[in-house]
């Protein structure tokens, strides 16, 4: 495999309205970001994702864009993100932006011309289709509730929408409208943005039938052209498509450097195997077996050609920590070590989303109309519409809410958890003089310092980049265990999942290598039997 620039740094996803207000609108914006880049840097990051940034009406917080060539005003100005790129510069971290280009905001120019006129230039721009006003065309599910189609009576047509209504899907079979969209691209590029992040990528293509084909061999032509107009200008980029219906034969394709269409995907395998925002949000049970068959199932799979990202949430899914970790008191630090370590030591590119390098958790609201974000507050309509109490509605959206991820970042025990010293737009979760950055910078047995520490080793050790993935005792309820071999070099991490110690028959004596990172202190994991503490982790080098 070609080595390429980006395949040893870790990427930091800022949700920018959450992370640092620096002029008290209780609103994050770029100088709260640049006012922490010195943190960043201290971290280890070698790439911020920012969240969309184009101005907005922000029914969905930035994904429903109205001018792609303006910054919203909440955010700063065109010349505080310059400023935000040099500052990353001068730290060796490089600015990704986020891409919504499978729709618009329905305040758009385009839209707004779109639906005045049949006949103009733009209505194409987007997708139409007849009917009457009490009988849409044939139709799936909209991801934000109710049907994709909406009725426009201006002009007596339904537009198209995969997300919510404000959200009209754009038309990638019109030439005009694909040439905006690269020039765009390439206006960001002279910017000094160095990635890209392309939001709902593979949606971009309908399947006649009310729906998306994500399986479209067309959504490859497309990539490939933009591609060939924007980022394949420049050999310093690093692109990643969100593709949530990929499956692993396509993201082979998509990530094939051959083909010149991404360097990466984001695949939601793993985000919907509990269930969490999937189908109707009702728990699906699974068990550690899947769990690792799944992640052999990538991290085999894209070994010889194609690239992983690797990622356990993000703005769109409750914590990783309360998901997948144990976020009581007793175990919040040990189990989010254990889930860094078993996520760290595979191979890809580590994301980690604000905050879980501290440990943050869920918020635990009390109604559920204190719940802000558009998915759940149609999700809470919807339901009281079927007569669904109060206190099913709550548990749904305590296990489901995009908010869980979206509260504000706990810098300190300061009010507002030090996110703002204005009103914060959202209060931040209630455990913040539990759960913040100052104090984990002060202790040196911290998640943060353990995030750190597992960074440097990914910088250090090609046989985590490079290194062929075998997973050990498949079978085994509680341990999750593989290695990772690179001319002959072999690293093994194992982690207990459980809160019980566990056990596990040894593949090989670990008791003479090397630890590179160990969530307890001292002991050896054993030369015949493994025996585990709870959540306990080891990467050794043998």
């Amino acid at each position: 495999m070609d080595k390429k620039w980006w395949h040893h740094l870790t990427a930091y996803q800022i949700y920018t309205r959450s992370f640092c207000d620096s002029n008290g609108d209780g609103i994050g914006d770029f100088q709260g970001i640049i006012s922490k880049l010195d943190y960043l840097q201290e971290l280890g990051v070698g790439a911020i994702w920012i969240s969309p940034f184009n101005d907005s009406p922000n029914y969905d917080n930035g994904y429903d864009i109205s001018d792609y060539y303006a910054i919203l005003k909440d955010f700063g100005t065109t010349e505080d993100l310059e400023e935000l790129v040099k500052e990353c510069e001068k730290r060796d971290i490089i600015v990704m932006m986020d891409l919504v280009l499978n729709h618009s905001s329905n305040e758009h120019p385009w839209f707004l011309e779109a639906a005045k006129d049949r006949d103009g230039k733009y209505h194409d721009y987007y997708i139409w289709e007849e009917g009457t006003e009490d009988q849409p065309p044939q139709g799936e599910g909209a991801f934000f509730g109710g049907n994709v189609w909406e009725w426009t009576p201006q002009i007596q047509e339904y537009y198209y929408h995969t997300f919510s209504i404000q959200q009209p899907d754009l038309n990638w079979k019109n030439e005009d409208m694909r040439k905006d969209l690269y020039a765009m691209i390439r206006y960001w590029m002279e910017k000094g943005i160095r990635g890209f992040r392309l939001d709902a990528i593979d949606n971009i293509v309908k399947n006649g039938h009310g729906g998306n084909d994500q399986q479209s061999e067309k959504i490859h032509t497309y990539l490939q052209e933009m591609n060939k107009y924007s980022f394949g200008l420049q050999d310093n980029l690093l692109t990643v498509g969100e593709t949530g219906g990929t499956t692993l034969e396509m993201a082979k394709v998509y990530s094939d450097p051959e083909r010149k269409e991404l360097d990466m995907v984001f695949q939601f395998e793993l985000m919907g195997i509990d269930g969490v925002r999937s189908g109707n949000w009702d728990p699906k049970s699974y068990t550690l077996h899947d769990l690792k068959k799944l992640m052999e199932k990538w991290q085999v799979g894209l070994e010889q050609k194609g690239w992983n990202s690797l990622f356990l949430g993000n703005h769109d899914y409750p914590r990783a920590l309360s998901r997948f970790g144990n976020d009581t008191p007793e175990y919040r630090t040990v189990s989010g070590k254990m889930l860094a370590t078993m996520i760290f030591g595979m191979k890809g590119t580590p994301y980690i989303y604000q905050g879980d390098e501290i440990g943050m958790t869920n918020v635990i609201y009390t109604e559920s109309s204190r719940y802000q974000d558009i998915e759940s507050v149609n999700f809470r309509k919807e339901k009281q519409e079927l007569g669904w109490s109060e206190e099913k509605i709550l548990s749904y959206l305590l296990r489901n809410s995009r908010d869980n991820a979206r509260t504000p970042m706990q810098w300190n025990t300061q009010a507002h958890a030090g996110f703002t010293t204005g009103t914060p737009w959202m209060e931040a979760n209630e455990n913040y003089k539990e759960i913040n950055v100052e104090d984990s910078r002060k202790d040196p047995a911290s998640l943060f310092y353990y995030y750190k520490k597992l960074i440097a080793l990914r910088k250090e050790h090609d046989v985590l980049i490079y290194g062929n993935f075998r997973l050990l005792e498949e079978e085994h309820p509680q341990v999750f265990a593989y290695e990772r071999s690179l001319d002959g070099r072999k690293v093994v991490v194992v982690c207990n999942f459980g809160e019980t110690p566990a056990q596990m028959n040894a593949t090989q004596d670990l008791t003479d290598g090397k630890v590179l990172i160990h969530n307890y202190e001292g002991e050896s994991v054993g030369k015949e039997i493994w025996t585990l503490k709870p959540y306990e982790a080891w990467m050794i080098e043998i």
